[in-house]
């Protein structure tokens, strides 16, 4: 648990550091990537987010993806359906070419930040 803390740490700090982290590949001495794809999304409010997605060999997979103008990075977690990626209190949930932000800060039942976003390229 603390060196999967570590490495998602160095990620983080990683992507804070070089600001626009989707052009460069993901790399750490612990994790080697096996795949990155960048999807284009347009949402319902109009809004076109650019979020990369990382596979890792070892299973574990992450996104990058624009929040409040940063580069969140974050991490995928159990879900029943779909990919469920967790950043703070931040969930980027995709279902198909469909995804939605939420902030869990805005309570339980508190619609997406961000809805019907989705794939323009694939």
């Amino acid at each position: 648990m603390k060196k999967w803390f570590v490495a998602v740490t160095a990620v983080v700090s990683l992507a804070t550091l070089y600001g626009n982290a989707s052009a460069a590949p993901l790399r750490l001495a612990e994790m080697q990537t096996r795949e990155r794809q960048t999807h284009k999304y347009t949402c319902a409010t109009g809004k076109i987010l650019q979020v990369t997605y990382w596979n890792t060999a070892n299973g574990q997979s992450f996104a990058l993806v624009p929040v409040k103008g940063q580069q969140l990075l974050f991490v995928n977690t159990l879900s029943a359906s779909g990919a469920k990626y967790q950043a703070g209190s931040y969930t980027w949930w995709t279902k198909g070419p469909r995804a939605d932000l939420y902030d869990a800060t805005a309570g339980e039942n508190a619609p997406p930040v961000l809805s019907d976003c989705i794939t323009i390229n694939r």
